[in-house]
């Protein structure tokens, strides 16, 4: 039998005393089980008073056995003497999956903290309890806070998009190093990189605040299609053509979009996805121009471009392929 762990929620004590008492009445009890029964009620007195109250209630139903007429030995009897007991048996186990559920409804769900990520070179999608989305781009990570009227987004690092369901009484907040964005009804994309965030709104509104160190609070609200970039305390406001935003968007399907990007631009993306960079060897490479749609991961497409269609030279050194002219 597998060691339990120590918990400490009073929800959690009470269903684990609920699940030794229908382990030891409907299991194959052994010396072994009723050993590490024990060593769970030494853990704690607690531990100890929950599996007492159980105990009691299922008690009380055990004791209906008593009322049942004596078995009169014929078919009958030898029905009840099999049926009536496992019935009993049952409700007994109903009463205390009760008695945890009653605990359960009466102790309101608090907000809970997880954390979601996407490795490199992968995407993850999050559906989150209060009906909101949040889709993970490559080598991404994220803390969510959700419930009791909480709804908070850290991103720790990396790229997400935020699809929320609005709730004027319970603002969605995202965090992102020293900044914050509050939800006003709204698509939006957050790209945080080292000390420079990136927010660009699809749909609806977000306010941007910042509280940088020695300087007077920020505060900006962006419309969609305004892209905001912060870095330590600069903060500059762009409007993009919606197909700019959508471009953006291309990892969601696992591609990238280039148009007019310079190589080193380009290069730089691609290497947010994959293990095997590319390294550029000149400031005239990297400032040359490219476009098209790429997948994600698919670094021989794009080298091929650089080398038939731009003529660059191209060597592969272990882990990563050098471009130069």
């Amino acid at each position: 039998m597998s060691e339990r762990p120590i918990v400490s929620n009073a929800r959690e004590i009470d269903a684990m005393a609920a699940d030794w008492l229908q382990r030891r009445d409907f299991w194959n009890w052994s010396e072994a089980d009723e050993a590490a029964l024990e060593a769970w009620l030494s853990e704690s007195v607690v531990h100890r008073v929950a599996f007492v109250r159980l105990q009691t209630g299922w008690g009380r139903t055990e004791r209906l056995a008593a009322l049942r007429p004596a078995s009169d030995g014929g078919i009958g009897g030898a029905w009840r003497g099999q049926v009536v007991p496992t019935l009993i048996r049952a409700t007994a186990a109903l009463c205390v999956c009760g008695v945890v559920g009653f605990l359960a409804f009466r102790q309101p769900a608090g907000p809970q903290e997880k954390v979601y990520a996407a490795s490199l070179g992968n995407r993850e999608s999050i559906n989150l309890t209060d009906g909101s989305q949040i889709d993970l781009n490559t080598n991404t990570s994220v803390r969510t806070l959700i419930g009791g009227g909480e709804r908070k987004v850290w991103l720790e690092h990396g790229e997400a998009y935020f699809q929320v369901k609005h709730d004027a009484a319970h603002p969605f907040v995202v965090i992102a190093g020293n900044r914050r964005i509050t939800d006003l009804g709204t698509k939006f994309l957050v790209r945080r990189e080292g000390d420079e965030l990136k927010v660009s709104v699809i749909e609806g509104k977000v306010q941007l605040d910042a509280a940088g160190a020695g300087a007077q609070p920020q505060s900006t609200e962006l419309n969609p299609g305004e892209v905001a970039i912060a870095k330590n305390e600069t903060l500059s406001v762009f409007s993009h053509a919606q197909k700019s935003l959508t471009d953006q968007l291309g990892w969601r399907r696992g591609v990238v979009v280039f148009n007019h990007t310079t190589l080193a631009t380009a290069v730089a993306e691609f290497n947010r996805y994959n293990d095997h960079k590319i390294v550029i060897a000149d400031a005239t490479t990297a400032n040359l121009a490219i476009g098209g749609t790429f997948r994600t991961t698919d670094l021989e497409s794009f080298i091929d471009v650089t080398q038939h269609v731009l003529g660059l030279h191209v060597v592969n050194q272990g882990n990563k392929t050098v471009i130069s002219r």
